[in-house]
């Protein structure tokens, strides 16, 4: 495009909204091309199928090309884009045609550019968009789950393949490149690298670029974990035409998200969404009509400056758009302030209007951290990822890393540390430091992070050369500077040095370099005071000093530095550090300082320095006596010997309140301890006892239930709340009945709700929590229990009364009982509303199979948060929930009926796929046959307990990370002291939860509430097709079972699909399986306190996975040994971070329950563990697992 060309579209942009075409391959598709079409003449004797292979249409088929191209130009596109999404040699060595690239760009390019110039006039002329798509490998991702530090392609080979797809578009005449459909970031990072790299060989200054991302799903993240907003900030390093998104929704869902990204983005915003989103089909039923009315919102609300249409949209689509289109407001980007925006896959913005400092984590360096080192030096890299995640915990902003040791390949480690670094979501979300001396760790780093990051660091050592040389490139990278005040002459260490080299560096970057200021962070240097050295003293000072100096002289740019190098003189006094680096943050911040690198889990209270501690170090710091170093060096005992004797106390003024309120607050907080005493004291301000029940204690029980709807609650405070109700009504109930007799006065209830979970079904943990929240919520609950007949349930409804009926069910067998159970109903005319929950309900097969088999009211409850407000609405007959509940339900039928059965792939692709040639013998167990384990030691299990999943159990889900390894109240005191988050209460309570939960265990431990037993059987095995056989023994000629596996569609492409009979040799070659089942319930004892049986309940549900844990750990390295060196710790077992696989009945991969049968004959499970399977397959008791091993 020539400069006039971009002035035209860009004057055209402030004018009006431009509309892109619609889809190509749907448009290619109904043409119904063949095979020869794909290969045309040039291709007649190319050894690899080409259909499917639209790109190579513009070669062997222009034609049909250049017809889609006129049916959007006529139907008013503005801007049209090139054939060539998928036109890299990364994606064409699919079909083999890498030497093919440049031509099939260049002519995708000519094409678009002949039939832009055919419709063009001096009133519409018509633009093309160079088209760049994903490919079909990510740069940031790995694609094998048990290597996450793997990556399929490199930035490298990224880079050059966009590259030559660059060279092509341009030389055939595209006016715009379009990088689009971006799921993973560093992807695109790399086109935006080859395009400027093209951009500059060809000496051009201007061109436009248009950035477009597609979100994974409604989390509002890319598929490599960014959000929008750090997706905006991490391509933010050239100047784009426009930021937007395409694919991932249909116009409404998309809206939110355009919006989001207008607020914040200096570009102008493109928008092309889907014809709304797929059916079950995989087809888009959007009409242009509604799509268009839809898009109105866009227009009318200023949203975007470039619109389109994406999959499953046509010409008719753009049309509706080009009718509607001149009557958009058009969007203003937003200004540009020089704020610095940073990103790891969430965005960081430094500014002081929104915190006065941020910090940099310093662990993750093998120069600062030996443990650190030696954990990498040994290559133990799990552990060295839990001092990364340690960092956020404690409240790290930005992570800096740093390889740089000479007994270490500081470029591969490096490398290595990002990549496993970039799977793990809690510390992928801040950005990352490249923190090295060397230069070709700094660019290996950079082409590792899908972020904005940092460099540190570059100076003036080398010269003014190098120095431009090396901001150019972390410029073309997309990253922020540090810049450190060395110059020529050496380290600054005056007030006046640092201000010379700062000034000279600014100047460089921001007029030679192009550096946006607030991308510019200098670090004037941080060294050691109280030395003893009086040329020392003034250090603190001279620093404090540059940074006013920077803020006054140097627009925009941050100031960093390494605090810890401050204190060096006082190593082994860490309170005396800690405060020096507090005193002296306290100063520099307030004169500027943005960030700094420091450990956050030391980081302290200005004001909570003891008195004389503080001004001894201010003495020092801002150097105000001659005798400063002296004089703390003669305090430091001192002060490290109070700061080792501190304690703590526990707040009683809540005793101090009226006794309504302590009864409230004993109910908020669980307390029973002073229950005895408050209502006594009750008694004598009450006329009746009964009083107290429904006021004040009701009046507490009510706020519980708001505070829990409204999220300020939490589950376990709601079952602890419970215990102390009914411990209160325990105390109270003499005094009550008694009052009772004499008045004839009755409670009064909400309502009541019969609870029970179904025929077949064991699991009563979820059920008993919902009767807990409702007990809360003042309803009467009468709970049956698990596994209750169809006749109980009805008869019960009938006997009691019932108001409502709440069903549950954790296993898919369920779904069947509770349409049995609403037809008995219906049969017996019981008409009281039903509500429908657990793990294997939803929404939409209450809609479908249940509500239409019930003349009243059925609801599906999603989670224990709601039943309270459903039952409230059901029982009280809420005109507008129930008519809102029936127009939900209805439309969930409607859609229903249009859909196939299966979401993932058709029939036909499941039964034609072709199995995996998995032949590979496997080796020999050393124990084939039979293993029984019985009352099996739960010490040894108790490792392998997962306790995130436990605290998921109880709702209690959020950002905790590291909250599992904590054991003691003062472990978790100083884990939410560094807690970051957004809920401290929720938080708070997570840590009470979680000390309960392994108090619990303990109990069990010492107490033996219950007991773990196992069998292992393990045999000759061979796949047949879709089948795997189990023979009698290794001669292999008697089969003992056979088991299908339904072919099952992949994650990664639903036209593959796989089976798990894929993993086993076929007959001729020797393979084994494993069977497995275990409880940890074989004994299992009930408690009379309601809350701490349901800890006891859901620890043993943890333990018969820790149980199965271990005991694969026992199959893999003993019982088979196919793994016998294995060197994982729990943590990383419980990852799944080893060889095979175990999966569970019932689960996708083997969904049959049906098999349950052979499994428990192979294995005698039922007498050899003591579990037993219901009529519908459930497993009793419910702490129990089984499934296979496989290789």
């Amino acid at each position: 495009m020539n400069n006039n060309r971009y002035a035209l579209l860009r004057e055209i942009l402030t004018r009006r909204v431009l509309l892109l075409d619609g889809a190509m391959g749907s448009l290619i598709q109904k043409v119904g091309l063949k095979e020869e079409d794909f290969r045309g003449e040039m291709f007649v004797n190319h050894p690899m199928p080409l259909k499917g292979n639209n790109d190579v249409l513009v070669l062997t088929r222009p034609d049909v090309i250049k017809a889609i191209h006129r049916q959007y130009l006529e139907a008013g596109s503005d801007i049209i884009e090139t054939n060539s999404f998928n036109a890299t040699s990364v994606s064409q060595a699919d079909y083999g045609l890498e030497s093919e690239v440049y031509a099939i760009n260049k002519a995708a390019a000519t094409i678009a550019r002949e039939m832009a110039e055919e419709f063009s006039t001096p009133d519409k002329p018509r633009f093309v968009a160079g088209s760049m798509g994903p490919t079909n490998k990510t740069a940031s991702m790995s694609p094998d789950v048990n290597n996450p530090g793997y990556r399929a392609i490199t930035f490298d080979q990224l880079a050059e393949a966009y590259g030559e797809q660059v060279r092509g578009l341009l030389d055939g005449g595209a006016d715009i490149i379009l990088i689009e459909t971006v799921f993973d970031t560093l992807n695109a990072k790399a086109a935006l690298y080859a395009v400027n790299r093209e951009l500059e060989t060809r000496g051009i200054e201007k061109f436009p670029v248009m950035i477009s991302a597609t979100v994974a799903d409604k989390s509002g993240r890319i598929l490599s974990g960014q959000t929008v907003e750090a997706l905006l900030y991490s391509v933010s390093h050239i100047e784009l035409l426009s930021v937007g998104l395409n694919c991932s929704f249909g116009a409404h869902d998309m809206m939110p998200y355009i919006d989001e990204l207008g607020k914040k983005s200096p570009y102008l915003v493109s928008a092309y969404p889907n014809a709304g989103m797929p059916n079950q089909f995989g087809e888009y039923d959007q009409t242009p009509d509604k799509m268009a009315q839809q898009i109105k919102d866009f227009l009318e609300g200023g949203l975007v400056n470039i619109l389109g249409g994406c999959c499953g949209t046509t010409p008719g689509h753009i049309r509706a758009m080009a009718q509607i289109i001149d009557t958009a407001n058009i969007h203003k980007p937003a200004t540009t302030d020089h704020t610095m925006h940073l990103s790891g896959l969430d965005a960081l913005t430094v500014s002081k209007a929104q915190r006065q400092f941020y910090n940099v984590g310093e662990r993750t360096n093998v120069a600062g951290s030996r443990k650190f080192a030696r954990l990498i030096s040994e290559g133990k890299y799990d552990e060295a990822l839990d001092i990364a995640r340690l960092e956020v915990e404690q409240g790290a902003d930005i992570i800096d890393v740093n390889m740089d040791d000479a007994m270490l390949d500081a470029e591969k480690e490096m490398v290595t540390f990002l990549n496993l670094m970039a799977a793990e979501p809690e510390v992928a979300r801040l950005p990352v430091m490249i923190d090295s001396s060397k230069w070709q760790v700094i660019e290996a780093g950079l082409k590792c992070l899908q972020g904005k990051a940092i460099v540190n660091s570059i100076s003036l050592k080398e010269g003014e050369e190098i120095f431009l040389s090396h901001a150019r490139t972390i410029k073309r990278y997309g990253a922020a500077v540090v810049v450190m005040a060395f110059d020529e002459k050496g380290q600054a260490d005056t007030y006046e040095r640092r201000i010379e080299i700062c000034s000279r560096a600014y100047k460089l970057l921001t007029e030679q370099a192009g550096f946006e200021p607030a991308d510019i962070i200098f670090d004037p240097n941080v060294l050691a005071i109280a030395t003893g050295i009086d040329a020392h003293n003034n250090y603190g000072v001279d620093f404090i000093r540059t940074c006013r100096w920077i803020k006054e002289n140097l627009p925009h740019a941050k100031i960093s530095g390494g605090v810890s190098n401050l204190s060096f003189a006082f190593r082994g006094n860490n309170p005396v550090r800690e405060a020096m680096h507090c005193v002296f943050l306290h100063h520099a911040v307030r004169e500027g300082m943005d960030m700094g690198i420091v450990n956050p889990a030391t980081l302290m209270d200005y004001d909570s320095i003891p008195a004389e501690l503080r001004e001894r170090i201010e003495d020092v710091v801002l150097n105000r006596r001659p005798d400063a170093t002296e004089r703390l060096i003669d305090y430091a005992e001192t002060a490290k010997s109070q700061a080792m004797g501190k304690n703590s106390t526990v707040d009683m003024s809540w005793r101090n309140a009226s006794v309504e309120q302590r009864l409230q607050h004993a109910l908020q907080k669980g307390i029973t301890e002073y229950l005895e005493t408050d209502l006594s004291e009750a008694l004598s301000i009450y006329p009746l006892a009964i009083d107290i029940i429904e006021k004040p204690l009701m009046d507490g029980m009510n706020m519980v239930g708001e505070l829990f709807s409204e999220g300020k609650m939490f589950l376990p405070q709601v079952v602890k709340t419970a215990r102390v109700m009914k411990r209160a009504v325990e105390i109270l109930r003499p005094t009550i009945e008694e009052e009772k007799r004499k008045l004839g006065k009755e409670n009064t209830t909400a309502g009541k709700v019969l609870m029970a979970t179904v025929k077949g079904d064991v699991h009563d943990i979820g059920k008993n929590i919902v009767s807990v929240v409702m007990a809360c919520n003042n309803f009467e609950v009468i709970d049956l229990g698990v596994m209750v007949e169809t006749d109980t349930i009805v008869n019960a409804a009938i006997q009691h009364k019932v108001d409502a009926i709440g069903l549950s069910g954790l296993i898919t067998p369920s779904l069947e009982e509770m349409i049995k159970v609403v037809q008995a109903l219906k049969a017996k005319g019981v008409k009281v509303p039903v509500m429908i929950g657990g793990a294997t309900t939803s929404e939409i097969h209450t809609a479908v199979k249940i509500a239409p088999e019930y003349d009243g009211h059925v609801a599906w409850v999603k989670d224990a948060s709601q039943n309270a407000y459903v039952a409230t609405a059901l029982i009280n007959g809420d005109k507008q929930y129930i008519n809102n509940l029936k127009a939900r339900q209805e439309t969930l039928r409607q859609d229903n009926s249009q859909r196939r059965k299966d979401d993932n792939f058709s029939d036909t692709v499941a039964t034609t796929s072709t199995p995996t040639d998995s032949n590979e013998a496997h080796v020999v167990p050393r124990h084939i046959g039979r293993t029984v384990l019985r009352d099996i030691n739960i010490a040894d299990v108790a490792p392998f307990v997962n306790w995130r999943m436990y605290l998921t159990a109880w709702r209690m889900t959020g950002d905790f990370t590291g909250l599992d390894k904590i054991s003691t109240v003062e472990e978790g005191d100083t884990w939410l002291a560094n807690y970051k988050g957004d809920n401290k209460e929720k938080a708070r309570e997570a840590i009470k939860t979680l000390l309960d939960g392994k108090a619990m265990l303990q109990r069990i431990i010492e107490e033996k509430l219950t007991s773990l037993n196992a069998v292992v059987e393990l045999t000759p095995a061979n796949s047949n097709g879709d089948d795997i056989i189990i023979y009698t023994d290794d001669n292999r000629n008697k089969e003992r079972a056979r088991l299908h596996f339904e072919r099952q569609a992949n994650t990664d492409s639903y036209s593959q699909t796989s089976s798990l009979a894929d993993r086993m040799p076929k007959e001729g070659t020797k393979g084994y399986m494993g069977f497995f089942a275990a409880t940890a319930e074989a004994s299992r004892r009930h408690l009379e306190d309601s809350y701490d049986d349901i800890c006891l309940g859901l620890v043993a549900d943890r333990l018969a996975e820790a149980l199965s844990e271990w005991l694969h750990y026992k199959v893999r390295t003993d019982l088979w040994g196919y793994s016998p060196d294995e060197p994982l710790d729990p943590t990383n077992i419980i990852k799944g971070h080893y060889n095979g696989i175990r999966p569970a009945i019932g689960y996708p991969s083997a969904p049959n329950h049906e098999q349950k049968k052979t499994l428990f004959d192979i294995t005698d499970a039922t007498v050899n563990t003591g579990i037993e399977l219901t009529e519908t397959l459930a497993m009793k008791p419910g702490a129990s697992v089984c499934g296979y091993y496989l290789i």
